[in-house]
C-alpha cells in the first residue's frame, strides 16, 4: 500500500486520486505490526514447498482469527478505493467474501458503485459490512450487488464504472501505471493485473525501468509480460516465478529446461514463448467470437478525460493504439 500510494498510483475514492491519506492505517507494515501484537501468522504458504508465503493468518483485538490471504488488492479495494482506514473492518469484509465465495476487487468495485449511488456513505466501513451481508439473501439489494461492479452500476445509474469487458479494477490507476493500464484495456480477460504486471517496471524497477506516466515503451512491456505470463500460468507455476525470471537471464531457459524434464525432449525458449503466445491467440479468438471487438480494448471514459493528482497524468492511448498489445 505504501509503495503505491507514494507512487501517487493508489486508486482512492474509485479512482479519483491517486493518493489515500489514510495509507499507513491500512499498510502491509500496520498489518504486519497487528499480526505480531495478536498472534496469527505473517507468512503463510499455499504448500509446504512454498518459499514466498504470500499468505498469512490475521486476528482481531481479542485474538482470535479473524481471516487468512488478508492481501493488497482486497486492502485497497475495501480500502482507499472506499476511503475506509479501519484494518479491521476491511478484514471482516475479506472474510464476508471468502465465506460467501465473492471476489474482493470485484466486490469492492461493486460497493464503490454503492457509494457513488449515496446507499454508502464514502469511508462508512460499517455500511459496507451491513451491505455486503446482504449478498446471497432474498435482499434485491444483496441480488443486485451478487451480479457485480458493472451490473450494481447500471441498476443504480451510476457512470463512473471502473470495468474493461465487464471485469472490474484491480488496485493500480492505469494513468499512473501505464504499463498495467494496456493490460487492463487489451488482456483477453478484461481488467486484470496478473495478466501482464507492468508495475514492475513502471514501479518496482524489477526486469526494466519504463516511466509509467508516459506512453513509450509501455504497449511493449505490456504485450511481452502477456505473453510471458500465459506461458508460466500454462505450465502451472506460480506467478511469483516471474519476478525472478523478470530480474535474471538464465530464468526463461531455466523454464525451458522444466518442460524438456517433464516431457523427455528438448523443449527450446521459443517453444515456451510459442505456448504463451498461442493460448493468447485461443483466448482473443474466443472473445472475436463471443461478439467483443477492439472497441472493447479500451479503459473506461473518466479516465481518458480526468487527470489524476497528485502526478496530474492522464490516459491518452487510442483503441487503435492498443491493439499493439495484443499477439
Amino acid at each position: 500500500v505504501n509503495v503505491i500510494n507514494e507512487a501517487g498510483a493508489l486508486p482512492t475514492k474509485n479512482f479519483r486520486m491517486g493518493k489515500f491519506d489514510g495509507a499507513e492505517k491500512i499498510s502491509g507494515e500496520t498489518l504486519a505490526a497487528n499480526i505480531e501484537k495478536r498472534g496469527g501468522k505473517t507468512k503463510h504458504g499455499c504448500h509446504t514447498g512454498c518459499i514466498i508465503q504470500c499468505s498469512q493468518v490475521y486476528h482481531d483485538k481479542d485474538g482470535k482469527y479473524l481471516t487468512t490471504g488478508f492481501e493488497y488488492e482486497t486492502i485497497w479495494g475495501f480500502g482507499a478505493d472506499l476511503l475506509v482506514d479501519n484494518l479491521d473492518d476491511i478484514a471482516n469484509m475479506d472474510r464476508t467474501c471468502d465465506e460467501a465465495g465473492m471476489d474482493t476487487i470485484e466486490m469492492a468495485n461493486t460497493m464503490a458503485m454503492a457509494m457513488e449511488a449515496g446507499i454508502i456513505a464514502w469511508g462508512d466501513g460499517k455500511g459496507v459490512l451491513a451491505e455486503l451481508a446482504k449478498v446471497g439473501t432474498k435482499d434485491p439489494l444483496g441480488r443486485i450487488y451478487g451480479n457485480g461492479t458493472a451490473y450494481t452500476a447500471q441498476a443504480f445509474g451510476v457512470d463512473r464504472v471502473p470495468v474493461v469487458k465487464n471485469q472490474a479494477l484491480p488496485a493500480y490507476d492505469p494513468r499512473a501505471v501505464k504499463g498495467v493500464g494496456v493490460t487492463y484495456a487489451t488482456t483477453p480477460m478484461g481488467a486484470d493485473h496478473t495478466a501482464g504486471y507492468g508495475v514492475c517496471q513502471n514501479v518496482l524497477k524489477c526486469g526494466g525501468d519504463v516511466d509509467g506516466h508516459k506512453k513509450e515503451g509501455n504497449i511493449e512491456i505490456s504485450k511481452n509480460l502477456q505473453v510471458a505470463t500465459a506461458a508460466v500460468d500454462s505450465l502451472g507455476l506460480c506467478l511469483f516465478v516471474a519476478f525472478a525470471v523478470l530480474d535474471d537471464a538464465r530464468g526463461v531457459p531455466c523454464m525451458a529446461k522444466l518442460v524438456s524434464g517433464l516431457i523427455g525432449k528438448d523443449y527450446s525458449v521459443d517453444e515456451l514463448v510459442g505456448m504463451g503466445v498461442n493460448c493468447l491467440k485461443d483466448e482473443l479468438d474466443f472473445n472475436k467470437r463471443a461478439g467483443f471487438t477492439d472497441a472493447d480494448d479500451q479503459l473506461p471514459r473518466f479516465f481518458q478525460t480526468e487527470l489524476l493528482p497528485p502526478h496530474n497524468v492522464g490516459w491518452d492511448y487510442t483503441a487503435e493504439e492498443l491493439q499493439a498489445a495484443k499477439v
